[in-house]
């Protein structure tokens, strides 16, 4: 069984490739400082099983990512009572403080000289792939909440590997080409994408970007849409069929937790399409999650090997 804050014992552990030898091999990850803040990931939405798994397995890829990296889960609906399945994130943030703390406290009546903690506790990293401006607000409520020092990550979008996640979900849907060197035929393909979120006109906009650049791998045209906005979607189908699009697809812009239950399935009828299932636990998350983290931290990833 899953534990609040992080994989079980007994789960697989993802470790790094063995180093590789001669002048072609490949940059060494870096690995996380000693005494580095916690990664904390901020999970949207109501805390289930299904979005602790998710955000596990997201921590999981971010570990082999940055070998050393310490990372805990904190719910934004969560609970605030001790030991709780689904712990509020001011509640992990001051748990992550009070732990840093105690480790010091234990070291110096060991006899160790212990210098004073200097940085932040935690660095905590919404999971998001846009700017939803409720959800960051309420975030930031729960770092002003918690008695940890925080610095607060950006969110993982736009990024070209979240159009690149757009783009597999879109192929296992059978409504995009999976690779474009291959011009095999999919004939269910659409000509015409609506790269779909939530969270109001700047996560739109950031949408849009990435929409861009899913634009570009899939030679067809995309706009963006607001899932929360009534009549967003529609409007958006109607502009991109009298453009001479035949055959949309909407492409959800949301890792799973932030969206509400039947969102997706209410757009796609009012837009009369198929779509594509959202991010999840794409592997790419993973990377981006540990690329903000060390971004806030001043980290440099990817250091060559010597």
């Amino acid at each position: 069984m899953s534990s609040p804050t992080g994989p079980a014992h007994g789960l697989p552990v993802r470790m790094p490739r063995p180093r590789q030898t001669g002048r072609h091999r490949r940059p060494e990850p870096a690995v996380a400082p000693e005494g580095a803040p916690t990664l904390v990931l901020a999970v949207p939405g109501t805390p289930s099983a299904a979005s602790r798994g998710l955000a596990e397995e997201i921590i999981s890829i971010g570990r082999s990512e940055l070998p050393g990296l310490e990372a805990r889960i904190g719910f934004l609906e969560g609970s605030d009572e001790e030991g709780a399945e689904f712990p509020a994130l001011s509640t992990t943030l001051s748990a992550v403080a009070a732990e840093r703390v105690a480790r010091a406290e234990f070291a110096r009546a060991a006899g160790h000289e212990v210098p004073e903690p200097t940085g932040p506790d935690a660095v905590v990293v919404p999971l998001l792939a846009g700017p939803d401006a409720d959800l960051l607000r309420r975030i930031r409520q729960a770092v002003m909440d918690s008695s940890a020092a925080v610095e607060l990550a950006e969110v993982l979008g736009p990024h070209p590997l979240l159009a690149e996640g757009l783009h597999v979900r879109l192929s296992e849907a059978g409504l995009a080409r999976a690779d474009r060197a291959r011009l095999f035929t999919v004939t269910t393909a659409a000509d015409g994408i609506i790269v779909a979120t939530t969270g109001g006109e700047e996560a739109v906009q950031v949408a849009g970007v990435t929409g861009m650049l899913l634009a570009a791998r899939l030679a067809v045209p995309v706009k963006a849409a607001a899932l929360d906005q009534e009549g967003s979607v529609a409007s958006v189908a109607e502009q991109l069929r009298a453009e001479g699009s035949t055959q949309l697809a909407l492409a959800p812009y949301l890792i799973g937790p932030e969206a509400a239950e039947g969102l997706l399935d209410t757009a796609a009828k009012e837009a009369d399409c198929a779509a594509a299932e959202v991010l999840g636990a794409y592997s790419a998350l993973g990377k981006l999650v540990v690329t903000q983290y060390a971004a806030a931290l001043g980290i440099t990833q990817g250091t060559p090997a010597r």
